[in-house]
């Protein structure tokens, strides 16, 4: 029995360890993280029309490096479209955010009837 304990506590250590081996993430988050932290703490740095830049920047890279991208990035890049005044790019990237990941499918919506459609 003391064998097996041990061989198992090897075998999951070995499989834990394994999973920290590699680098490669489950996305590809490019400067999303660091222009979201921008926009709220330094706003007046923030422009919406230098973040769009950046995130279709990091949309091309993604696609460049077969990496998905992250939850959010379209829906803060749609807000980005809507502050810039275009509703329609805000819109394409909103749904795109659903279609991505459908569970946010409520809290788009919640965005679209607030950014958009009262604008």
């Amino acid at each position: 029995m003391k064998n097996f304990l041990t061989t198992a506590c090897l075998g999951m250590s070995v499989l834990a360890l394994s999973g920290c081996a590699t680098n490669k993430t489950q996305y590809y988050w490019g400067e999303y993280e660091s222009l979201v932290y921008q926009t709220h703490i330094n706003p007046e740095e923030a422009l919406p029309i230098v973040q769009i830049e950046k995130l279709q920047a990091d949309i091309q890279k993604a696609k460049s490096a077969n990496q998905s991208i992250p939850p959010g990035l379209y829906a803060h890049l749609g807000l980005m479209y809507a502050a810039n005044g275009d509703k329609s790019l805000a819109l394409d990237s909103l749904n795109k955010e659903k279609e991505l990941f459908p569970e946010s499918t409520h809290f788009i919506d919640g965005l679209i009837n607030r950014s958009i459609n009262n604008k």
